[in-house]
């Protein structure tokens, strides 16, 4: 169940488009700098599901492309059945962003599909796009030929919003086996809140691709299934069909309206407003696995693309801008034990080698960033109405100062690439962003430690389970 926000280039104070959200599985997180690499001929990836998922699937090999783009992700170790490492979100080299979000279909749907279905999962899906495509429509076209050509595997429907600088596409795959999918267009004065992805009315002969694309049998199934009377010459509602009927649920008209208001201000949408929409308690708690927010330009340098990141839910951790050009991510945001699948079987060191830890030791003896923020997350909930507050003014205070530390950042690194020094400017991204989150961890421990003493002194350790928490939409 995660969340993904688009908002278009004409609507921002910026001038360019963002793609914002967070996933939302309960296992470990972790920031991953994925290469751009070539694979030899015949290559091939595992992609797919097991019988322990919610609906049983099978894994399958299949071809891998001859090269795959450099990009920044979030990965995370488990959920129901999918092989690990898992991904919802990032952004690659050719500026294409990407939010995995789940998308229900209907009962019917979910009934007809296969005990052995074999095909992409949600997760490979998303890693596709941001190895593969170099357009927000080549990663819709990229869904369609390879679900059609391998197959999907489904755990009730899903969806994903691809964007690049000039557009975004919301894409629905239906749960079901038959291959069915959907994709709609979203252009530069848009907004789209998917929780869950949603896509509404749309014109039955289609609009030569402009607008809407979708599956061969799209239409076609529904009236075969007697959903859709295809005589009619009535608008094919998408999510009545085919998915819950409920189109935007509570939270996401809330969002909506809300980044309405604020797109027909003089400001108009900003950084700002994006993040107290993934920071807000009434929408961000302990299951929001980490936050993102993507500006998308257009034309810019490919190491010089980023994405802002909050290691755990915002309301929590701090956002800190993270280039596609560093050379590597700091060893405390990288995978560690803490929340990770399987881990409390194995060992890190080698007298049982059949249960080593998926971790390096080296990384696994420094901080754990998820660790540390979760601390925050939950002393901060104890006891909301003082200690919330503080951490979201700390944080709203760093990251208006890294606002302006990022450009200076991106100047100089700019300034090192026009004089063809690419070593030179990836090196000085490497430095600030390793500087700036560890500064950001640092200054998480600081105040756990205070909220812990204040908490200890004042109100006590509270055991109530479930614990009380802030009022949420969703």
């Amino acid at each position: 169940m995660s969340y993904a926000i688009y908002v278009g280039r004409e609507l921002t104070a910026s001038g360019h488009a963002f793609l914002a959200g967070y996933g939302d599985e309960p296992s470990s997180h972790w920031l991953e700098l994925v290469a751009e690499a070539r694979h030899p001929a015949g290559s091939t990836i595992t992609v797919g599901t097991t019988p322990a998922a919610d609906v049983p699937g099978r894994l399958s090999e299949i071809p891998q492309a001859p090269e795959t783009a450099r990009h920044l992700r979030v990965s995370y170790s488990y959920y129901k059945g999918t092989p690990a490492p898992l991904t919802n979100g990032g952004l690659n080299q050719y500026g294409v962003a990407v939010r995995d979000v789940w998308s229900p279909s209907r009962p019917e749907l979910v009934a007809m599909t296969p005990a052995d279905q074999a095909g992409l999962n949600y997760s490979d899906l998303c890693k596709i796009v941001l190895e593969r495509a170099r357009s927000a429509r080549e990663g819709v076209e990229l869904i369609g030929e390879l679900t059609a050509r391998h197959g999907d595997v489904t755990y009730g429907g899903n969806s994903h919003l691809i964007a690049d600088a000039e557009e975004a596409w919301v894409v629905i795959e239906f749960a079901g086996g038959k291959g069915l999918w959907a994709a709609e267009r979203l252009g530069p004065r848009s907004i789209r809140v998917s929780r869950p992805g949603y896509i509404g009315e749309v014109p039955p002969e289609g609009d030569g691709g402009r607008n809407y694309l979708w599956s061969e049998n799209f239409i076609s199934f529904a009236a075969g299934q007697g959903w859709y009377d295809a005589s009619s010459g009535k608008a094919f509602d998408v999510n009545a069909i085919y998915g819950d009927g409920k189109l935007r649920w509570d939270g996401v008209a809330w969002v909506e309206g809300h980044l309405a208001k604020r797109a027909a201000s003089p400001e108009k949408i900003g950084f700002r407003d994006l993040v107290y929409l993934l920071r807000t308690p009434r929408l961000t708690g302990d299951t929001a696995g980490y936050g993102q927010i993507v500006p998308l330009h257009g034309r810019c340098e490919e190491d010089l693309r980023m994405m802002w990141h909050a290691h755990v839910g915002a309301c929590a951790a701090p956002f800190v801008p993270v280039w596609l050009g560093i050379e590597s991510v700091p060893a405390e945001f990288r995978q560690h034990r803490y929340l990770s699948d399987g881990e409390a079987a194995r060992f890190v060191d080698g007298r049982h080698s059949e249960a080593v830890s998926a971790v390096p030791r080296g990384v696994e003896a420094s901080r754990s960033a998820t660790e540390v923020f979760k601390r925050l997350l939950y002393l901060a909930f104890e006891h909301p109405e003082p200690f919330l507050a503080e951490v979201h003014a700390a944080w709203d205070a760093l990251e208006t100062t890294l606002e302006n530390k990022a450009e200076d950042t991106a100047a100089l690194a700019r300034l090192a690439l026009a004089a063809g020094d690419r070593a030179l400017a990836r090196r000085h991204l490497t430095r600030t962003v390793q500087d700036e989150l560890l500064r950001a961890l640092g200054h998480a421990e600081s105040l756990a430690r205070s909220l812990d003493l204040r908490r200890q002194l004042q109100f006590g350790i509270g055991e109530a389970i479930p614990p009380k928490g802030p009022e949420q939409i969703w």
